[in-house]
């Protein structure tokens, strides 16, 4: 699309064929990801708007990210049917809003799905641990299949106080077309955030896990 046009499309194609054949020549034993690293100018974290945006990218890049569900009885068996961890209101219960336990809930996975019948019950079950840790669940909306898909597949652009933001975009083992359609995606999405758009980004480097970055803009 012409918003793309800022990137090369031969730069972009360089540097997706330059992370995949670093990733075959040093072979690692987990799957890398690949991450979208992104410089910002012309931006003040302190006087400007801290953008925050969530989008759903065309292919899962990380399709072993942990997603715990918080369920009904309907839910629990669906998510143990697709072989997704789960947590009942029952054993909810059993960790006493122990901090600790609630930290360790909330450490062990990604991000939490809950029914709705739950969702309101979390404060009392758990108190805040989950909501420190960021993790508050996101409601359960279709089949725990679909929700879970939506999560994997679902980046966030977040400015904390500094000028660069990471994010995973795909892995070595998408194809190159699908690893180029999540970073345009990703790309268009973050420009779209920007006060001045395209004016606010300094660079774009996309690398894998232990690889080389490669610049892209």
């Amino acid at each position: 699309s012409d918003k793309m046009s800022k990137i090369a499309g031969d730069t972009l194609r360089d540097a997706i064929s330059g992370m995949i054949e670093g990733s075959k020549t040093k072979q690692r034993k987990f799957m890398e990801t690949i991450e979208l690293q992104i410089g910002l100018k012309n931006y003040d974290p302190q006087k400007d708007k801290r953008f925050s945006g969530t989008v759903k990218l065309p292919y899962i890049p990380r399709p072993r990210m942990k997603v715990c569900v918080l369920g009904d009885v309907k839910h629990c068996e669906q998510a143990k049917a697709i072989e997704v961890e789960s947590r009942t209101v029952e054993e909810l219960k059993k960790l006493n809003k122990n901090k600790k336990l609630v930290k360790k809930l909330a450490h062990d996975y990604h991000a939490f799905l809950a029914s709705d019948t739950v969702i309101k019950q979390i404060p009392r079950l758990l108190g805040p641990g989950l909501n420190k840790a960021g993790k508050f669940p996101t409601p359960i909306s279709k089949t725990v299949q679909e929700d879970v898909n939506a999560i994997k597949a679902s980046i966030k652009f977040q400015l904390k106080k500094v000028l660069c933001l990471a994010v995973a975009v795909g892995n070595v083992q998408m194809s190159e077309a699908e690893i180029r359609t999540n970073i345009v995606y990703a790309v268009n999405f973050l420009v779209s955030l920007l006060k001045k758009n395209w004016q606010n980004v300094k660079s774009l480097h996309v690398k894998t896990t232990m690889g080389k970055p490669f610049r892209i803009y």
